[in-house]
């Protein structure tokens, strides 16, 4: 029988998530740029709520098993659909 370390899991899906979200963050912060210069505070505050999303994704992985890890790692969403979403991340 195959047995799968959790903790390894965890680990894993959270560098994976890392790594996906360096050049989300690179984009975002680009966005937030943007819409100072603009002027545009809905824009920028959507920008602001998008980065703590793109933060907390690596601590949802956090006691998660094999199953929740997977749901995890298919849900993580780019800015449009995140934003079209709600901003909420369900």
């Amino acid at each position: 029988m195959l047995r799968i370390n959790n903790d390894k899991a965890i680990l894993i899906a959270q560098e994976r998530i890392r790594v996906w979200r360096e050049s989300a963050f690179a984009e975002n912060d680009v966005r937030i740029q943007n819409a100072m210069a603009d002027g545009n505070e809905d824009a920028r505050l959507q920008a602001v709520i998008y980065r703590e999303y793109l933060r907390n994704l690596p601590q949802e992985c956090i006691g998660k098993d094999l199953d929740g890890l997977k749901a995890v790692l298919d849900g993580v969403m780019p800015f449009q659909e995140y934003i079209l979403m709600g901003g909420t991340g369900e």
